[in-house]
């Protein structure tokens, strides 16, 4: 103790400098945007490879259950294909004239998580795949069982994601058995939770309906599954909101797909033109 005394005494004006050195980094980060994203880029370049490395001890330790979930999606999808494939050729067989739009509109990138948190008022996910792999802000991330997330930050090989258990989340999204849309966002307290908000009052929803992405954005395709009705919240006059419990378990997340929108660009474009 007397030794830590001592070296506190003889090097005090060194450790006051120090300390002011880092406050007034910490508030250059905070107050300009551009050394916040300088900062969050370096950080996320620096703490990939380690977490990548903790990941992957992680999913040696539960591979069989990781194998398991990637089966019964390829298994899902497998499905989906062969009822569309059916009904092609019923289609075909009754003469109906099929209009096909060959022009792709999304790209499907694989990635894993490297990083999840779950647990705060603001949580953000890292990823293994960055900019050398297309990777860049404002694309949706999504798994078999629903959403996760979008981009918002991204390195050469890395990026972050902002988890939809972000209290400053706000995404698109309706009811799958109707048009009606609100917006998706989260209260911060139950990380199994979301919650559905601006719905119109003559909206007739059930416990146990499903809610989807609503497609009226550039980032998330719609018809995304994002989760079910478990409880609503009554006003006066309209339903405030909708508590959403997800399909996906937010704290168990592993391999995922990063959704790129080939005509972004062309949309923001059309939307920013002055009238």
């Amino acid at each position: 103790m007397q030794q830590i005394i001592y070296f506190i005494e003889k090097y005090k004006h060194f450790l006051f400098f120090l300390l002011l050195a880092f406050f007034a980094m910490f508030l250059i980060i905070n107050n300009h945007s551009f050394h916040k994203s300088k900062f969050v880029n370096s950080a996320n370049e620096i703490t990939g490879g380690f977490y990548q490395k903790t990941s992957e001890i992680s999913d040696y330790l539960h591979l069989k259950k990781q194998n398991t979930a990637l089966t019964n999606e390829n298994i899902n999808l497998k499905n989906h294909i062969e009822k569309l494939r059916v009904n092609l050729h019923s289609t075909r067989e009754k003469s109906i004239i099929i209009s096909t739009d060959t022009k792709r509109k999304y790209q499907y990138i694989d990635a894993k998580i490297i990083k999840n948190e779950y647990h705060k008022a603001f949580n953000f996910l890292t990823i293994n795949k960055g900019k050398k792999d297309s990777v860049t802000p404002e694309m949706a991330v999504i798994n078999g069982k629903g959403i996760i997330g979008m981009t918002d930050a991204s390195t050469n090989n890395y990026a972050r994601v902002q988890s939809i258990l972000n209290k400053n989340s706000k995404i698109n999204a309706r009811l799958k058995n109707s048009y009606y849309f609100g917006t998706l966002i989260w209260n911060g307290e139950n990380y199994n939770t979301v919650q559905l908000i601006d719905i119109p009052r003559q909206v007739k929803i059930k416990l146990g309906d499903t809610i989807v992405t609503g497609g009226k954005s550039t980032i998330f395709p719609g018809g995304i599954l994002i989760g079910k009705v478990i409880k609503t919240h009554l006003g006066t006059t309209a339903i405030n909101s909708i508590d959403i419990e997800l399909f996906n378990d937010m704290s168990n997340l592993g391999n995922i797909y990063i959704v790129k929108n080939f005509q972004k660009e062309e949309i923001k474009s059309l939307e920013n033109k002055q009238k």
